[in-house]
């Protein structure tokens, strides 16, 4: 029960609803038994009455009224309690998204790295929701419960103390019992059904994400079928778990007739003192109506086992230690946006090779320089070090002066604009996308910014900055993409540039376009250009050649070629 406790703190500030709705909760199953209990004894009474003299004088108004109120207050009681604690549970599962995404923003791509896109989303929405059990299924039921076994007793015993006892016993014998038997049946296929699900949505949304390669190299089918064996053993889990609830209401119906002849014989003679009358219809409607206290606790428990499986993904996040801390001070840094690495190594696993080794590279504020190898030669990392999504085994890395460990993560995001070869478009509005990178920009400033970018086309749609992206970006081009990555880099006019290929797969005219963006509207910034493809490095500053997380080379492009080195072979074979 400890993986509970980091959510069941989260309840704190929703106290007073969660509160509410278990009092509204319990005055129901009090205005329910009630209803149940006085019918019985009115019903009872007004029948010996009806056939003995005490007719004329048997208040047959005041028990009807009670009978009124007592069937309007469980009705209204329902409808309130269902109103408050699921809005409370609502609030708290909100909550509890904000404070698992807080947790895995940080983690990303350290620990994060290794769980798949379903395998998030599953945590995220899944495993969230299934945090509602722990209120809604367990903690209200088993106090309302409890609560309402002493409240019968205490009236039982105002007629008879002996049947009072023999009943509340019985009901609390079930109420300890039975969660601790369920939970144990259910603990085992609770947790299968939880992976089971997380896997049938891990494998489903890679078939959707890469539905078209698929079809190309013709391995849709052997996805599609995967995908039916795992609905086909998350089928077998809920089949068991229904199985498990049928059998827990069976066994409910058993103990409430057997509690009921039970109680019948033992109050046969009468309750208490008194010679038999219609208080024992009283005790035979409130018996029956006791099981009402039951219902929610007979099949809850096993969601337990459901509900700990999550809470323990959901942990394995939480309690995970992020890999890069930023500090929470504001940065002081001498507003010359350079960039210095000294030393430099690092790698991705330790005990591995390193993907980058003895770094030493200082690049001038204002200064455009090119990065380039072939692939797997360290480049992106070297993008990904400057951002900070990892830090360096070895060695540091300083901007503007101030050593990147000494950023605060909002003033490093602010002083730098990324394009990457992928560039993510939400689902969203061509807007939404845009003021990422800007809020406060108006739509003026965003229509500009298009046209400036070669993206007039998308405003010429009836929905202009309206129009729907899709996922992805579904309904643009991949130089359209680009395009739009570029604009965004121009709307958020950070210090420093950082380009990762971001013509790769472009054809010529598009490639020589972005380029000739990049040139005009990034003039005055500093500007790391990351390419295995030799264009455009004339008009560079410097350029830096990558082999193998090493600087074979690094110059102006005359000066490299001058040398007849790795560079200027590289250039002669293309």
């Amino acid at each position: 029960m400890r993986e509970l406790i980091p959510f069941l703190k989260l309840y704190k500030k929703h106290w007073f609803g969660l509160t509410l709705g278990m009092i509204l909760a319990f005055l129901t199953l009090c205005a329910s038994i009630g209803l149940l209990t006085l019918s019985g004894w009115f019903l009872s009474a007004a029948s010996v009455a009806g056939l003995s003299i005490a007719r004329q004088t048997f208040n047959y108004m005041l028990p009807s009224a009670f009978v009124r109120g007592f069937a309007i207050g469980r009705t209204a009681g329902r409808w309130g309690e269902r109103v408050v604690s699921h809005n409370a549970t609502f609030k708290v599962l909100a909550d509890l998204r904000i404070f698992f995404f807080e947790k895995l923003a940080p983690l990303i791509p350290g620990r994060a790295a290794n769980l798949r896109d379903g395998d998030i989303l599953n945590r995220l929405v899944a495993d969230v929701d299934a945090m509602d059990h722990v209120y809604l299924r367990l903690i209200s039921p088993v106090f309302i419960g409890a609560m309402g076994i002493v409240v019968l007793t205490l009236f039982l015993s105002w007629f008879d103390l002996e049947v009072a006892l023999l009943l509340g016993g019985i009901l609390l014998i079930l109420l300890l019992s039975w969660p601790v038997l369920f939970y144990k049946l259910g603990q085992k296929n609770g947790a299968g059904l939880t992976r089971k699900k997380s896997q049938l949505r891990i494998t489903l949304l890679d078939w959707i994400q890469g539905y078209s390669e698929l079809v190309i190299f013709g391995a849709e089918p052997a996805y599609r079928q995967n995908i039916f064996r795992k609905q086909e053993e998350m089928l077998k889990n809920q089949y068991i778990h229904a199985l498990y609830t049928g059998f827990a209401q069976a066994l409910l119906m058993l103990a409430s007739g057997w509690t009921l002849v039970l109680m019948l014989w033992f109050v046969g003679n009468g309750v208490g003192t008194a010679p038999p009358s219609p208080m024992i219809a009283m005790v035979i409607f409130a018996t029956m109506a006791s099981f009402e206290l039951l219902m929610p606790i007979a099949g809850a428990f096993q969601y337990l086992g459901q509900t700990m499986t999550s809470a323990r993904r959901l942990n394995e996040v939480l309690s995970a230690t992020p890999e890069v801390i930023f500090q929470t001070q504001p940065t002081q840094h001498n507003g010359i946006f350079d960039i210095h690495f000294e030393n430099v190594s690092f790698s991705y696993h330790q005990n591995q090779n390193h993907v980058l080794e003895e770094i030493n590279l200082h690049i001038p504020a204002g200064h455009k320089i090119a990065i380039v190898g072939q692939t797997g030669s360290g480049k992106s990392t070297l993008i990904q070090l400057i951002s900070r999504y990892w830090d360096p085994e070895s060695g540091t890395i300083s901007i503007a002066g101030t050593n990147l460990r000494q950023w605060n993560e909002s003033d490093l995001r602010k002083s730098m604009s990324i394009v990457s070869q992928r560039v993510d478009i939400l689902n969203g509005t061509l807007r939404d996308n845009l003021l990422i990178a800007n809020p406060d920009a108006d739509d003026m400033k965003l229509t500009h910014i298009l046209s400036r970018v070669g993206l007039d086309k998308l405003l010429d749609e009836s929905a202009g900055l309206d129009s729907w992206l899709g996922e992805g970006g579904r309904q643009l081009s991949g130089g359209e993409k680009r395009r739009l990555g570029i604009a965004r880099a121009i709307l958020h006019q950070g210090q420093i540039l950082l380009l990762d290929e971001p013509t790769e797969g472009l054809d010529k005219q598009t490639e020589y376009q972005i380029m000739s963006l990049l040139r005009s509207h990034f003039t005055d910034k500093t500007v790391i250009f990351i390419t295995h493809r030799l264009i455009e490095l004339a008009r560079m500053d410097a350029i830096c050649l990558l082999e193998q997380g090493k600087i074979i080379e690094y110059g102006d492009h005359q000066t490299l070629m001058a040398r007849q080195g790795r560079y200027y072979a590289l250039n002669q074979t293309l």
